[in-house]
């Protein structure tokens, strides 16, 4: 089984920039790729960015460059760097890891004001 656990997230400023952790553990070798999913209050769980073991990266449109997503050489932790903060990134962001199965973090809240 794998496990994971986010962490860094916090308040924020439009414009600014804040970094987001998710620490995995367990089975990481069967880890074929994992990403960030934002969710708002009352919305469903949107996809923003996703690595795979390789480290091939893709990312939702809406995102135009302002997140980076990216892994340690360990594979063990993901990060995401928010940029160019918005009050619209204003979420629940939950880091998800694919193997055979598909684990989900607690989440971290991420507020942003103006």
């Amino acid at each position: 089984q794998v496990q994971m656990v986010e962490s860094g997230g916090g308040l924020g400023q439009a414009g600014g920039s804040l970094r987001l952790f998710c620490a995995a553990s367990g089975s990481i070798s069967s880890i074929t790729s994992m990403g960030w999913y934002p969710q708002t209050s009352g919305k469903v769980r949107e996809w923003v960015a996703t690595i795979t073991s390789g480290g091939s990266t893709s990312y939702a449109d809406s995102l135009k460059g302002r997140f980076t997503i990216s892994m340690n050489n360990a594979k063990n932790t993901l990060y995401l760097q928010m940029n160019s903060l918005k009050p619209e990134d204003t979420a629940v962001y939950y880091c998800r890891a694919n193997y055979p199965f598909v684990a989900w973090g607690q989440g971290t809240q991420v507020t942003v004001s103006l």
